[in-house]
């Protein structure tokens, strides 16, 4: 038996297949057995295409045998086979795939059998065995041929090939496992339940039986005693549930593999089971949860869907999959067209990757649509847990998702008194109404009782409260709904005076001139202007954010690192009611410290309604003390 060199320009190259192109050294059985399913494949083709009646799909199983004396785990197949020839070419020639091969031949061929699946593509797969083996033995009989040969290697060194004996058709595929090390383990491949584990998590839905004697504890008929017995399991469970037709898959069966798959103790709140045919085909089977998880809004979340080709897994966490603004949405996908590289392990950044993307998006907001408008408890559950995550699509995307997700958003209305869309807002609008007003603060309770409200509320208009900290950035990015802008009810001015109320606004400006410039020249910089007040009715005064960031703006950046050296402040306007007795109080006041008193005491008022802190808290409730003390005086 003599030894012969691989077909590769040098050693290194195989040395780099073996050490370098996977992460996992848990991959080679994967490999192997989508090897043993590839061979399975073509002679279950060539059984359908003869006519042959030896064959039968049922018998195409996979075993796996450990012999724990010997260290060797065997794979046997009953598929098609390799003859001598076939051998040297695909194991002696590195990066030679039969399955590709059988794949451009299918490609040519007039018959379309989707009944056939080829997994392998590149034919490095096999030599992830020498990832785990110190040797490796193939002992393989084509169908249809006498003469089986036997095929060795431990590695570099190159491979003997010589004939042997083999009662059937198929290959057997040992591997001698290396020994152990302080860093590797190389025993856990000898353990049943290891085994098992990695053929759940990696080929449960190859197509054939993957069978392997499992050792069990049983109890002993009419004794308390248990003794091991070993029994010949189905490691694999064969048929995907994406594969099924929907009308034959119970909610129950949906929840259980959610849960199972996606370690939630709860069911999910939406299933989502689609199948597209196209340019790239895939079948996706994605799930809304109904809880966001603990970690959700971390750093320490992953998003991604779960990537399967034809069957068998690939990754865990396809980030390019799902977007950005749909990260809650968890899944697998399971395409036959996709691009990975020659581990498999990683995909390819290409055109197909943008597709799925692209029609998984579409899905996943016809899908929210058609809750919002057919089930809309449960749309409000959704929102609860993930509506934060659609307005920040909007915002990071800079307005690009607009159109994709406004539809989606959800704003608590003060005169429904209840979460309602941008589009419901819009179509019971007054018919002179230009503008979506809206108020934000920390929560509902303290933005109802803000005094910028009062007018709106007088006037019977509908305002909406925006309490997260992206609502503001989020509305600046989307500019407007269905050609109504958005006002902020705190920022600029309101334009809701008839004529004859301008005209008694601007008279009061005018002849209370003084008094407001005297105020504004006590308040300093702190203030960038101060006049009276159209937007209360019974509050003293107001706080207003002139053009550019709005006070709950002001806040968020505030919050962000880098900010303490050049804070981003927005300009205030104080506004003051005249119809308040405090407005009769201020201009009676002739003494400068005692408007400058007053003054300060009404724009810390202002502040505190607004959620800001005030500069200097002892002063503000010294300041409180003299003017009680004053008041009992006085009587």
């Amino acid at each position: 038996m003599s030894k012969k060199q691989f077909k590769a320009e040098s050693k290194r190259l195989l040395d780099l297949m073996i050490n370098s192109i996977y992460t996992h050294k848990e991959i080679f059985l994967r490999e192997l057995i989508s090897n043993a399913s590839d061979a399975s494949d073509k002679l279950y083709y060539k059984a359908l295409t003869e006519n042959l009646s030896d064959i039968n799909k049922e018998d195409l199983k996979i075993e796996i045998k450990i012999d724990k004396n010997e260290r060797s785990l065997t794979l046997i197949d009953h598929g098609i086979g390799m003859n001598k020839e076939e051998l040297e070419e695909n194991l002696g020639t590195i990066a030679k795939s039969g399955s590709l091969s059988f794949k451009e031949e299918l490609k040519k061929s007039e018959e379309n059998n989707s009944d056939v699946d080829i997994i392998g593509q590149f034919g490095v797969g096999f030599y992830a065995a020498f990832m785990v083996a110190s040797k490796v033995t193939v002992l393989s009989k084509k169908y249809g041929e006498d003469e089986a040969y036997l095929w060795s290697s431990e590695g570099e060194e190159g491979y003997s090939l010589e004939k042997s004996m083999k009662s059937d058709h198929g290959t057997t595929i040992t591997l001698y496992l290396k020994s152990n090390t302080d860093d590797e383990n190389y025993d856990e491949y000898l353990d049943e339940y290891t085994l098992q584990s990695l053929v759940k998590k990696y080929s449960d839905y190859v197509r054939y039986p993957i069978m392997m004697d499992m050792t069990t504890s049983k109890k002993k008929e009419d004794s308390d005693e248990y003794e091991d017995i070993i029994e010949t399991k189905t490691l694999n469970s064969m048929v995907p549930l994406w594969k099924r037709s929907k009308s034959d898959i119970t909610a129950e069966e949906y929840n259980e593999f959610y849960k199972d798959k996606f370690n939630d103790y709860t069911d999910p709140l939406k299933v989502i089971h689609t199948s597209v045919e196209g340019n790239v085909s895939f079948d996706a089977l994605l799930f809304i949860p109904s809880k966001a998880p603990m970690n959700y809004y971390s750093q320490d979340y992953e998003k991604g869907l779960q990537l399967y080709s034809r069957g068998v897994f690939i990754m865990d966490k396809a980030s390019e999959l799902i977007p950005e603004h749909f990260r809650f949405v968890k899944g697998l996908v399971d395409s036959q067209d996709l691009s990975l590289n020659i581990s498999r392990e990683m995909l390819q950044h290409d055109r197909q990757l943008k597709v799925i993307e692209g029609r998984i998006e579409k899905k996943i907001k016809s899908e929210l649509a058609n809750m919002l408008k057919n089930d809309r408890e449960h749309y409000e559950e959704f929102y609860k847990n993930f509506g934060l995550q659609l307005k920040y699509g909007i915002y990071q995307s800079y307005g690009m998702k607009k159109d994709l997700l406004q539809d989606l958003l959800m704003y608590y209305s003060a005169n429904e008194e209840k979460m309602i869309t941008l589009k419901e807002y819009v179509e019971h609008m007054k018919e002179d109404q230009k503008h979506i007003y809206f108020a934000s603060g920390e929560s509902i309770e303290k933005i109802s009782k803000l005094p910028q409200c009062e007018l709106l509320k007088d006037k019977g208009y509908d305002l909406l409260y925006m309490v997260d900290n992206v609502d503001e950035f989020c509305i600046q990015m989307m500019q407007e709904f269905e050609e109504k802008t958005f006002k902020n009810i705190a920022q600029g001015d309101l334009d809701l005076e008839t004529e004859e109320e301008k005209k008694e606004l601007e008279k009061q400006n005018e002849e209370n001139k003084e008094m407001l410039e005297s105020i504004k020249t006590a308040l300093g910089d702190k203030v960038v202007d101060v006049k009276v007040s159209s937007r209360l009715k019974s509050h003293p005064v107001c706080l207003v954010s002139s053009d550019g960031i709005s006070f709950e703006m002001e806040k968020v950046l505030s919050q962000m690192p880098g900010q303490e050296d050049m804070p981003m402040k927005a300009g205030k306007i104080l506004e003051i009611n005249p119809n308040h007795p405090i407005f009769n109080a201020l201009q009676e006041m002739k003494d400068e410290e005692q408007i400058k008193d007053y003054s300060q005491l009404l724009y810390d008022q202002a502040l505190l309604i607004e959620g800001f802190d005030v500069e200097d808290p002892i002063e503000f409730s010294n300041k409180i003390c003299e003017l009680m003390i004053k008041a009992k005086v006085a009587q």
